[in-house]
């Protein structure tokens, strides 16, 4: 039964580090109109459990590193005496693609937890027999 319990440990840490991923660009969607406001994003990275299993998990959260957009609003409170305030650095064409992205992994991750749970109880059930 170990064998089973190690699938269902490293698809439940594939799961969390991709519902990670759909929050964070979630929160960069929901701040693409605040200024200031930069990219969040999470590196994936392999940690192996104290049973050797090589497992994801999410790195610590950086916040990208590029331009801000240079937005023209005379009348904002934030804008410079050129009329110019910097906006946030989000793509939505880009957070979307990582949406899709990372809605996929997770499905993938949570079929496979759902076929190692039934195969455990098809197995318990040919056991009982």
């Amino acid at each position: 039964m170990s064998a089973f319990s190690d699938a269902l440990s490293v698809t439940a840490a594939g799961l969390k580090a991709q519902a990670t991923r759909l929050r964070l660009v979630s929160e960069n969607i929901a701040n693409m109109d605040t200024p200031g406001f930069r990219r969040k994003s999470a590196p994936f990275a392999v940690d192996r459990s104290d049973s050797g299993l090589d497992m994801v998990k999410t790195g610590r959260v950086q916040l990208d590193r590029s331009d801000l957009e240079r937005v023209y609003d005379p009348s904002h409170p934030l804008a410079d005496e050129t009329g110019y305030y910097e906006g946030s650095n989000v793509d939505l064409v880009i957070e979307m693609a990582d949406a899709r992205e990372a809605q996929r992994s997770y499905e993938a991750n949570l079929k496979m937890f759902d076929q190692t749970r039934q195969m455990s109880s098809s197995l318990m059930e040919l056991l009982r027999r």
